[in-house]
């Protein structure tokens, strides 16, 4: 309780410090002779012993722009890792963002939004107190260049969805697409402590914001409904029941911990959509931690520990179930510490591409990873330590699909088997270094390790 504490404190004291900079300089555009300038919104969204997310929000004030990269340094030894909305790099203290394909042209007024997680040292996490703009100094004002014109009558289109519907910066995967995925957005927010309270709300029409505190103890699927987002207050626990997402879609679950479950802890069929499964943790449980099934689709499972538990993550519940799974099944696994959970991390069916990555494997029992039944899986930047089979093709009865291994790092383990061709992943992420993500995600990984 006392890690709690603390880390509430850094939180408000970084969120004291967040930094709002208005900025101007000579932007590259589609003309030579565009208006200068812009504003840029810093903040830190969590924070964590070693580690933070860091949310920024760049509007052009200028004429239309067609790229831009956006600089600034750190004071405090911060370095970026993991980025969503643009490609951070970092050298020294000086960090660059350049916009992606989709967010690379802003109207006047139009802004583009990213994020990132870094490290700090534990001490002091200071805003960055100037950004430049194509490598041209923000001094706070606007030099317009071209014939001034009348203001238009209806505001300028945004490359950002509008506050009441907005996308967390920090979801990255599957989940981002097909319209990406909200929760219950700006909804009103509800506060269950009891089982009856938890059972009504997550099964009540229309969105909502559901904050969970202390431990609940319930049996059997509790039914989740559309335009949910379900958080964990610190300590939230879940004892006994699971959720059950049954042809809903847009649902977030954060930070909560389950455990002795009887039948899944989370459950995903009949064609559930847009779901983001995060930072949460799982034990003990009687079948899945999180299972995927029946043609759902365009989910991300993010930032979970699963330890003390045998079958983790099922992606594809059949054999026989090609007509309804093929096309479907697309997920994303990022950031999970897979500790010591024996098998299916994931089992994967028919989707194709499921993209695993910067996960951390430790001492698996059965297996790692295994692509069966056509499907396409793209292992690549994982850690794998005392694994003795990290992933394969086929298993049981299920026939092999296809499995492409790439910039794994493997530690008293073997490679695992690899074959096949995966289609490719449309959506942006940065991929940490493999030798890395034992650390980054010992750091982040599980319930508590955020504040929300």
């Amino acid at each position: 309780m006392r890690t709690g504490r603390r880390r509430s404190t850094l939180i408000a004291t970084t969120a004291a410090a967040t930094a709002t900079l208005v900025a101007a300089g000579l932007l590259t555009s589609v003309s030579a002779q565009a208006a200068a300038g812009c504003q840029v919104t810093y903040s830190v969204a969590s924070q964590w012993p070693g580690g933070f997310t860091g949310n920024v929000t760049v509007t052009n004030l200028g004429d239309p722009l067609s790229g831009w990269t956006l600089r600034w340094t750190y004071g405090a030894g911060q370095q970026t890792s993991q980025a969503w909305g643009a490609t951070v790099t970092q050298s020294g203290s000086q960090v660059s963002a350049t916009n992606v394909d989709y967010n690379g042209n802003l109207a006047t007024n139009g802004s583009a939004s990213f994020g990132f997680n870094a490290s700090w040292n534990n001490s002091s996490n200071p805003a960055p107190t100037s950004f430049s703009l194509n490598n041209v100094a923000c001094t706070g004002s606007t030099t317009p260049t071209t014939p001034t014109t009348p203001p238009p009558t209806t505001p300028p289109p945004s490359s950002t969805p509008p506050p009441t519907n907005q996308q967390p910066s920090n979801l990255v995967g599957w989940a981002t697409q097909n319209g990406g995925t909200t929760g219950g957005g700006n909804a009103a927010t509800t506060t269950v402590s009891n089982a009856s309270g938890l059972t009504s709300a997550l099964n009540a029409t229309g969105a909502a914001v559901i904050r969970v505190t202390g431990t609940i103890t319930c049996s059997g699927m509790l039914r989740v409904r559309s335009n949910k987002t379900i958080i964990g207050n610190y300590g939230a626990t879940i004892v006994g029941c699971g959720f059950n997402i049954n042809g809903d879609r847009n649902v977030i679950i954060r930070n909560l911990t389950f455990r002795s479950w009887n039948d899944d802890a989370i459950n995903v069929q009949e064609s559930a959509s847009n779901i983001w499964i995060d930072h949460n943790t799982f034990s003990n449980g009687y079948d899945g931690a999180v299972d995927i099934k029946r043609g759902s689709d365009f989910v991300t499972v993010s930032w979970n520990r699963v330890f003390s538990h045998d079958k983790t993550m099922l992606l594809g519940h059949s054999d026989d179930n090609a007509s309804q799974d093929v096309g479907h099944l697309r997920v994303s696994y990022h950031h999970n510490y897979f500790d010591g959970s024996n098998q299916r991390n994931p089992r994967v069916r028919f989707g194709n591409p499921v993209h695993v990555y910067n996960n951390y494997y430790r001492a698996n029992g059965g297996y790692g990873i295994a692509s069966t039944e056509r499907a396409g899986v793209l292992v690549e930047g994982n850690y794998f330590e005392n694994v003795d089979d990290p992933y394969h093709l086929g298993e049981g009865d299920s026939g092999p699909g296809s499995l492409v291994a790439r910039n794994n790092h493997f530690v008293n383990s073997p490679t695992g088997q690899a074959g096949g061709s995966v289609a490719s992943i449309p959506y942006p992420y940065q991929l940490d270094p493999a030798s890395n993500v034992k650390s980054i995600v010992l750091a982040g990984a599980g319930a508590g390790k955020i504040t929300i």
